[in-house]
């Protein structure tokens, strides 16, 4: 059967701010050594689908150059990841109205491969997912639609879509961000014992011609348009997922998702040989700790680390810390190269300088922190913003390239 997958590349990212200040949502890092879109992807390569569109728009640069340094199949698999960035043509002059709009524009070139299905994908999730089964699943109920639904309990479900489906998984209704109310009595979830809701998880599979019918309009997105009117026309079916899945919408959830990866036995892991998350090989050195108490630490390749101590935190590629710093509860992404000339006078180097003190916090690529700096998000208020830092849902956020000066309290 002839699948090819498309990646929504994200739209401007505003609740993720400041990280996506130069990059798209899909390119921030993960993981220490990860970008978001890996994910996908990967899911995509594991599951055999090897013809994969990843649709761009805002803040691009870095994500493309990401993914064609990473993503090159050899000229016998006949596998690709293609960019299709908006662009104004004779037939539109506008740029990606949502992700209807997105896939509406560029149908033309995944008609290319005359697909009999099509995969729609986002690009900020973190998940493991075989595709071929939710596929399987889609051939054998004869549908033409197939939603990915994750079960979530009450206090969840209320601000998520939900999918109210008969005992054949055949979605009858679907009501957006249903609240605590009467309405999300009469969702509930048929199969299970404890209360459970079928939220969807925006990862969608479609018969093409279906498809083709569905965006003959000028509707803007999937969730608030085009998936209500397909449950009235076609047949609609979900896939329920039991397995680990985050939407990385926002500062918190990204954080939270980062610091889970260091559990003893995490959710989601990067060790799963059989379906490996892939990434840009970069050909760093090992890591080199001088002297550091590292507890409950993803620690990425080619870091120099001389601190005190470093706890429940991610460590990204190239980092330094330096003598004597402690960082806790904390995501450090690290630097794109190293630094071998000494900076300016004044101007730390690249990384944590001696005797810092880091918590709670996202320190982005490239952020030269002076000794003896003090960074946390206690006692500042939500939405905090200047030009040194950003607190967001309790977390103080370094953006990229920012210079703190030696002593600063923040």
């Amino acid at each position: 059967m002839k699948v090819v997958s498309v990646i929504m590349g994200g739209g401007q990212g505003q609740r993720l701010l400041p990280l996506t200040r130069d990059r798209a949502k899909p390119a921030v890092p993960i993981a220490g050594k990860y970008r978001l879109v890996d994910i996908p992807i990967s899911n995509c390569i594991n599951s055999g689908i090897r013809k994969i569109f990843l649709l761009t728009q805002f803040n691009s640069v870095s994500l493309h150059r990401h993914v064609q340094s990473t993503y090159r199949f050899d000229q016998f698999s006949q596998g690709y990841v293609q960019i299709l960035a908006a662009m104004q043509t004779m037939v539109s002059e506008s740029w990606f109205q949502g992700t209807a709009d997105a896939v509406r524009q560029n149908f033309r070139y995944f008609m290319d491969e005359d697909p009999e299905l099509i995969v729609v994908l986002s690009g900020d999730q973190l998940y493991r997912m075989n595709i071929a089964d939710v596929i399987q699943q889609h051939v054998a109920t004869g549908a033409d639609v197939t939603i990915t639904t994750k079960p979530v309990e009450r206090h969840e479900a209320g601000s998520l879509g939900i999918m109210q489906v008969d005992d054949t998984k055949k979605i009858t209704r679907f009501v957006e961000k249903p609240g605590n109310t009467p309405t999300l009595d009469e969702l509930r979830a048929p199969m299970y014992k404890e209360e459970r809701y079928l939220a969807s998880m925006g990862i969608y599979i479609f018969n093409t011609k279906v498809l083709r019918k569905l965006l003959d309009n000028d509707k803007r997105d999937f969730g608030k348009h085009i998936i209500p009117a397909s449950i009235d026309q076609f047949k609609v079916f979900s896939y329920i997922f039991e397995g680990y899945w985050k939407d990385i919408g926002t500062i918190r959830s990204f954080w939270e998702a980062n610091l889970a990866l260091t559990d003893v036995l995490p959710d989601f892991n990067f060790y799963d040989a059989q379906a490996p998350i892939h990434t840009h090989m970069r050909y760093l050195p090992p890591s080199k700790i001088n002297c550091c108490d590292l507890n409950r630490c993803l620690l990425s390749e080619g870091c120099i680390i001389s601190g005190h101590r470093i706890l429940h935190s991610i460590v990204g590629i190239r980092a330094v810390v330096g003598e004597g710093s402690v960082m806790e509860h904390s995501v450090m992404m690290g630097a794109d190269f190293y630094e071998y000339e000494n900076p300016a006078k004044g101007v730390p180097r690249i990384g944590v300088g001696r005797e810092c003190y880091i918590k709670n916090a996202i320190i982005d690529k490239n952020a030269r922190i002076g000794d003896g700096a003090y960074i946390t998000p206690d006692g500042k208020p939500d939405n905090t913003e200047t030009t040194l830092y950003t607190v967001k849902d309790g977390i103080i956020v370094i953006p990229k390239n920012t210079v703190i000066p030696a002593g600063t309290r923040i």
